[in-house]
């Protein structure tokens, strides 16, 4: 009976059940964003069933109310974008590229902040082996951006799972604490993902988590222990719309504010670890937008994405997949 009940035990940590004893099983921001999302729809769906019957224009204007809202402050990014982004050496955005941008970004962060961060955050579990086998098969750290949890990587989360890829994707928690408390979150991931596989990961950063990684790599040792790294839409140098933010990681994220400035004078570049940049001249949240690049790195610009688009963009995933076989 003992034998046997140490045998179901260990069955239930090993394969692929030790995914979900590792993943983290808690998001605050999640809680949060969560309950956001069930007032606005609740109050929506309250105002549409009060006034159906009396005016079915005046029902609807509840619902519409709120998309709209939403759009209008995505469109007051873009306007800052593309008035207050500075004299930037990147191509500058064609009206075209910025309102396919505004109604692509206005799609995607109903679904990123509706629905995939709030309630399907822990929906696919981190996929680790039970131990390295050979050939040693590389693995992915994913470090999303500011107000962002794990849920982010949705799409990503199911193509590395469907392709049996290993992958951690990590939680920053406190939401808006400061990023120098987000480093030995990303160094415990690193440390797990290449203890399972017997290899040195890829790291894949959105916005905020491309800085954060860099503060992680000023820690001794850290860049010998990276494949690559890549960010996507990360404020290096600061973005002009941090001015706006009162969190203690947002401040850090303002254009010429003394940490971003020291973190540059610290890391100017990758430190010896390879990065791959991508950045957009239609992101809405990072401008001016070559400040999303680094000196010495490998800087891509995909023209008229913006900040959540250019994370899923086909063309930006299969580059960074490819870098697994490099």
């Amino acid at each position: 009976m003992v034998n046997r009940l140490a045998q179901a035990l260990a069955g239930r940590l090993t394969g692929r059940q030790v995914t979900h004893r590792l993943m983290q099983r808690r998001s605050s921001l999640a809680r949060f964003q969560g309950m956001l999302v069930l007032f606005l729809v609740g109050g929506a769906l309250g105002w549409f069933a009060w006034h159906w019957r009396a005016s079915p224009v005046l029902a609807l204007g509840g619902p519409a109310v709120i998309w709209f809202g939403l759009a209008l402050v995505l469109g007051a990014e873009f306007l800052a974008l593309r008035f207050a982004g500075g004299a930037d050496p990147a191509p500058p955005p064609t009206l075209r590229q910025l309102g396919r941008a505004w109604l692509a970004s206005t799609w995607l962060n109903a679904v990123v902040f509706g629905w995939w961060q709030p309630f399907r955050w822990n929906a696919i579990p981190d996929q680790l082996p039970a131990s390295p086998a050979p050939p040693p098969r590389r693995g992915v750290v994913l470090v999303h951006g500011f107000v962002c949890n794990r849920g982010f990587w949705t799409p990503w989360l199911r193509l590395l799972r469907d392709r049996g890829v290993p992958f951690i994707a990590v939680n920053l928690e406190p939401a808006f604490g400061s990023i120098d408390e987000y480093p030995p979150i990303i160094d415990d991931a690193v440390r797990r993902i290449t203890d399972a596989t017997g290899t040195a990961p890829l790291l894949v950063c959105h916005s905020m988590g491309g800085v954060a990684v860099r503060a992680w790599l000023r820690t001794a040792g850290a860049a010998a222990r990276v494949h690559h790294v890549v960010t996507i839409g990360s404020p290096h140098r600061g973005t002009w719309i941090g001015r706006f933010s009162r969190a203690a990681n947002g401040r850090q994220l303002r254009v010429g504010n003394a940490w971003i400035e020291e973190l540059g004078r610290a890391m100017p570049g990758g430190a010896g670890t390879p990065f791959t940049c991508w950045y957009s001249n239609c992101d809405n949240m990072v401008f001016p937008v070559s400040g999303a690049t680094l000196p010495g790195a490998d800087n891509r610009l995909v023209p008229g994405a913006g900040h959540l688009e250019l994370a899923y963009r086909p063309e930006v995933i299969a580059r960074v997949l490819a870098l697994l076989d490099e």
